[in-house]
């Protein structure tokens, strides 16, 4: 980031002193980090250095050992189990590697599922759904099964579902591990044209260096600090 971007900066998720541990292995080793809105931000590192741990924290899947942190003025790590689920739902947008969509579920459904968690009106919900896969290419895809999908299609059907009820931050980790190139290539644009039509916030986890170069900044974790 230039001098120039960071008299703009202002953070939007704040990590400070972020320790973690597993039994007698300390994972996470004081870690700070700071994302602002509209950022696209990657995290790399070698296997085991921390990054997917550090993401569960980020996005309240997870509680750090010590530290705390901050979605602008609020602290997420002082809440209890029922308001992290609320404020999850509502603030962040999740994408995994393998997808996680329910197969009994049409593409439709499944990203409407943060939408019925929140218990939002069906028939809004269902619209926005289908405007999103519209948008992704896949409003042709509605009424498909995960089975009836290719990889690059259900993971497009993850981006969906992670938008679905309009997210501060979608967080992913290894978004594209296991898509062949193309897919994986037409994945990485989406992201910046999401960026560039929401003002969507990214920050990904990724083994892809395609990927981490491309971000606005790309961290490197190495032996759980960054």
């Amino acid at each position: 980031m230039t001098k120039q971007m960071m008299r703009y900066f202002r953070p939007m998720i704040t990590a400070t002193g972020i320790t973690k541990s597993y039994g007698g292995l300390q994972v996470l080793k004081g870690v700070d980090i700071s994302i602002a809105k509209g950022e696209v931000v990657s995290i790399v590192g070698a296997s085991g250095a921390g990054k997917s741990t550090l993401l569960h924290i980020l996005g309240t899947l997870d509680k750090p050992d010590s530290g705390k942190v901050m979605f602008e003025e609020q602290m997420v790590t002082a809440m209890n189990s029922s308001q992290l689920a609320q404020f999850r739902n509502k603030h962040i947008g999740f994408i995994f590697q393998f997808h996680n969509l329910l197969p009994e579920f049409t593409a439709l459904e499944n990203v409407c599922i943060p939408a019925y968690i929140a218990r939002q009106d069906m028939r809004p919900s269902e619209q926005r759904a289908q405007e999103l896969l519209e948008f992704l290419g896949l409003g042709d895809r509605a009424g498909h099964k995960p089975n009836q999908l290719s990889g690059g299609e259900q993971q497009r059907v993850a981006v969906a579902r992670a938008l679905m009820n309009n997210p501060d931050v979608i967080l992913a980790d290894e978004p594209s591990g296991n898509l062949d190139s193309k897919n994986a290539r037409e994945l990485h644009q989406l992201f910046f044209t999401l960026r560039e039509k929401y003002n969507q916030t990214f920050v990904i986890v990724t083994h892809n260096d395609e990927l981490a170069a491309l971000a606005d900044r790309a961290l490197v974790m190495r032996d759980g600090k960054l």
